[in-house]
């Protein structure tokens, strides 16, 4: 019969697979959340600003362009110098006309369609004539606003009818300007810019303050969400501890009292956290309820059991004695001698029941155990030399210390988990099949494993091998009846010693592995 894998066998299993991935705590993913809609509100706040101030100082930036060009269309420009020797030297004021006082100001004189002057002012207050890259870049541009307007070109190409107000955007050597064309009369025109640095600079000072602003957002956002999050979710995190706390405490066996419940301020209905903590109190109380009522039927069993055992050990052993003196006083028929041992056969056996209950009531009462030394690989060899000579026809190959192998037992327990293992081998598994024992010291203690080379036993079984009247007959083929006490006494009997038993199963091996503690000197 088998049980649950080998404690080895459930290792390799949870090294080999991933398990589930982790996800990230709550606190972390409201703060995550917290810190996302924060950061998405500054973007769009951002953008907004950007937007709106942006379109404003372009709206700023055209009004003073439209006084530029009315201020420049009063002022004569056709005695501008055309040399072009004289559009790099700075032409002093009064010179003809040019820009405005303003700073990079720009202006040009279109006749007959052609640029014929166009000036500009430094930073130190001169005039500069541009270069004929930038003046073929501003045509360029001023077609295309001609072109918008629907105006008409003049002999060069370029429109001198251009609705007045109507400004274009064009980048030269000394930077992007804003240019609007004021017609004059039919065949002249002035056109004025203003450079678009400044209000550039100014947007990105804005974008600089607000990305500035944003992080402190955010930075500020995090540190008080934080601290928010972590006090609101402290009472939580303390149900979790204590419903940890809980789920660690033995509950298979005995009266077991949950003293353990959320405080009354944490369980409060009306709130998450107060409705988590009532349902974690409710179920609390629901689980005592059930564990104080199982143990209670557990008891009535126990007591059933054990008074139903004293009372069959009377009748059966006056069964056993009587048909013991039938056999030696009445003369019986061949018949007759073949029905008396029969029925003496199966008195023994019931006999036999009723001892292995009786030693799982004692046992699951926890009735104290004589602890002595004893060796261990002794007792191996005495059941060994007993299972030989009770199944000849299964090869048995024992493996023992030189070295005494010392636990603390009762002697005569720890020989009935010996001889119940080697009995269910040798039960469960066609003639000729051979068993291994095999004894050893470790670290930890003393590792007895009793293995056969059976067919194995059937996986559905593995769960409830260790149940007590669970029979193995379906997946190992035997001829001799069971009780299906036997490993459950062996459990008992090694948890009763604080041993462990595991046991791992497939065609061709089944091996028993009990873990006992060493004796201490």
């Amino acid at each position: 019969m088998s049980g649950a894998p080998s404690a080895g066998a459930v290792g390799s299993a949870a090294a080999a697979g991933t398990g589930p991935r982790r996800r990230a705590a709550l606190r972390t993913t409201l703060v995550a959340l917290l810190l996302a809609t924060v950061a998405v509100v500054c973007l769009a706040v951002g953008l907004v600003t950007h937007v709106s101030v942006g379109r404003q100082l372009d709206a700023e930036l055209d009004a003073q362009l439209q006084r530029a060009s009315e201020r420049a269309g009063a002022r004569e420009l056709g005695n501008l110098p055309l040399d072009p020797a004289d559009r790099g030297a700075g032409i002093p004021d009064g010179e003809g006309g040019g820009p405005g006082s303003g700073e990079y100001e720009l202006t040009a004189h279109v006749q007959d369609g052609t640029i014929t002057a166009a000036l500009w002012r430094d930073d130190a207050g001169e005039l500069r004539a541009l270069t004929v890259a930038d003046r073929e870049e501003l045509e360029a541009a001023l077609d295309e606003l001609a072109d918008g307007a629907g105006a008409g070109t003049g002999p060069g190409g370029i429109g001198t009818a251009g609705a007045p107000g109507e400004a274009v955007s064009v980048t030269l050597s000394i930077g992007t300007y804003r240019v609007m064309l004021q017609p004059l009369d039919d065949s002249a025109a002035v056109v004025t810019g203003l450079p678009l640095a400044e209000n550039r600079s100014t947007l990105l000072r804005l974008d600089l303050t607000l990305l500035g602003a944003g992080l402190g957002a955010l930075v500020v956002t995090g540190l008080g969400g934080s601290l928010l999050v972590r006090r609101t979710l402290s009472p939580l995190e303390g149900v979790a501890e204590l419903a940890s706390e809980v789920a660690r405490t033995p509950l298979e066996h005995g009266s077991v009292r949950l003293e353990q419940r959320v405080p009354g301020r944490h369980a409060v209905p009306g709130t998450e956290v107060g409705d988590v903590g009532a349902a974690l109190n409710l179920l609390l109380d629901n689980v005592e309820g059930a564990i104080e009522t199982r143990h209670r039927s557990e008891e009535r069993m126990r007591r059933f059991i054990a008074d139903a055992s004293h009372e069959l050990r009377t009748p059966l052993t006056a069964i056993r004695g009587y048909t013991e003196m039938l056999r030696l006083t009445e003369e019986l028929s061949d018949r007759g001698l073949q029905s008396v041992d029969r029925l003496q056969a199966q008195s023994g056996r019931m006999t036999s029941l009723v001892e292995d209950l009786l030693l799982l009531t004692r046992l699951d009462d926890r009735a104290p155990l004589l602890r002595v030394p004893v060796d261990l690989g002794e007792i191996v060899l005495e059941c060994a030399m007993d299972a030989r000579a009770a199944g000849p026809d299964h090869p048995l190959d024992v493996s023992v210390p030189d070295e005494p192998v010392m636990v603390a037992g009762e002697e005569a327990q720890l020989a009935q988990v010996v001889v119940n293992l080697l009995s269910n081998a040798r039960k469960h598994t066609p003639e000729g099949t051979a068993i291994a024992v095999r004894l050893r010291a470790e670290p930890g203690g003393a590792r007895l494993e009793v293995a056969d080379a059976g067919p194995g036993i059937d996986p559905e079984l593995l769960p409830d091998v260790f149940s007590r009247f669970t029979r193995a007959d379906r997946a190992r083929s035997g001829g001799e009846g069971t009780s299906g006490l036997g490993l459950s006494i062996v459990r008992a009997i090694v948890e009763a010693h604080e041993g462990t038993i595991a046991v791992a199963s497939e065609p061709g091996r089944t091996v028993f592995t009990v873990s006992l503690p060493l004796a201490r000197e």
